[in-house]
């Protein structure tokens, strides 16, 4: 007799109507990387049962079941999920499909992923063995398990699956203190895509910023220093004004002049840079005209200037 006799169906997930008994629902993670840990760590904290956990790495499996409170590092996937009414699989995206398809599931059990871009198709393996079968991808940038930890609370967790755990998994993102939105497995690319670009890529372009600083002779740190309220600010704006309003800077008063001097400067210090600036700047006339700072005409002229090669 395995953990789940008696049916599960039966109890929690009857006729899709949750009861209180669902807050026990024992859960399990697979993986004790950032996401894992910080994912375990924090709905344990909220009174959900985290009960097993493994991992390739045996150390951080022992790790992490000493910071929850009744939960036992186990030796192997299966053996979480035979002890996990909900198992969380929080590997790095590519070993998903490997580590579900190599798993005996149980009837009535959940199998959720974390990942970003990938639907829950890569799980159709423990749905074929009757368990159900989710996404719950908390968007948030995880740089190591404190910070992830303190930035839950009020992240938006992309959703997909089917009821009665739809229903559970908007509970754990509300008891995170967090938002929770439904995707489709058509919707889940673009919307990593969308995600890569407001927090990787903002890394990339504070770096080329602050490159241009070296150019002057001031280091990285102090140009990190210098920017960095410009940055808050910004996002402030984003905010509490909003997209136009909060779009401020040559493009949004139709300066032609400065452009044409950004231009110029880049050529001789960072040719390198020209083509991202341009397309950054092409990219920026359609938010101006919104806001109504400039007219077609000014646009106009402004993409000329942007898109000119010499």
């Amino acid at each position: 007799m395995n953990a789940f006799s008696g049916g599960i169906g039966e109890g929690i997930f009857n006729e899709f109507g949750l009861d209180e008994r669902f807050k026990m629902l024992k859960l399990g993670f697979i993986g004790a990387g950032t996401v894992g840990t910080a994912l375990s760590i924090s709905l344990s904290n909220r009174g959900y049962p985290v009960v097993a956990v493994s991992s390739r790495s045996q150390t951080s499996a022992r790790n992490l079941a000493r910071a929850i409170s009744g939960c036992l590092p186990v030796r192997s996937n299966q053996d979480v999920a035979d002890s996990a009414e909900l198992v969380f699989i929080t590997t790095p995206d590519d070993a998903i499909a490997s580590v579900v398809s190599q798993i005996q599931w149980h009837k009535g059990q959940s199998a959720v992923h974390c990942s970003g871009a990938d639907s829950t198709d890569i799980l159709e393996p423990a749905k074929k063995l009757g368990a159900y079968v989710g996404v719950f991808h908390p968007l948030q940038t995880f740089a190591n398990v404190k910070q992830a930890i303190e930035n839950m609370p009020g992240s938006t967790f992309a959703l997909e699956a089917e009821e009665p755990l739809l229903t559970i998994l908007k509970d754990m993102a509300t008891a995170l203190g967090g938002h929770w939105i439904e995707l489709k497995p058509s919707d889940k690319v673009v919307y990593h895509a969308s995600a890569v670009i407001a927090c990787n890529y903002l890394v990339t372009l504070v770096k080329l910023a602050t490159d241009l600083w070296q150019t002057f002779d001031i280091p990285r740190h102090q140009a990190i220093r210098a920017l960095l309220p410009l940055i808050r600010g910004t996002i402030h704006n984003i905010d509490t004004v909003g997209i136009p309003q909060c779009l401020t800077g040559p493009i949004a008063r139709g300066d032609t002049g400065t452009i044409r001097k950004h231009l110029d400067a880049l050529q001789k210090v960072a040719p390198g840079l020209l083509s991202t600036y341009r397309e950054l700047g092409l990219q920026t006339i359609p938010i101006a005209l919104a806001k109504g700072r400039i007219n077609q005409r000014q646009a106009e002229e402004l993409k000329a200037i942007l898109k000119r090669s010499d």
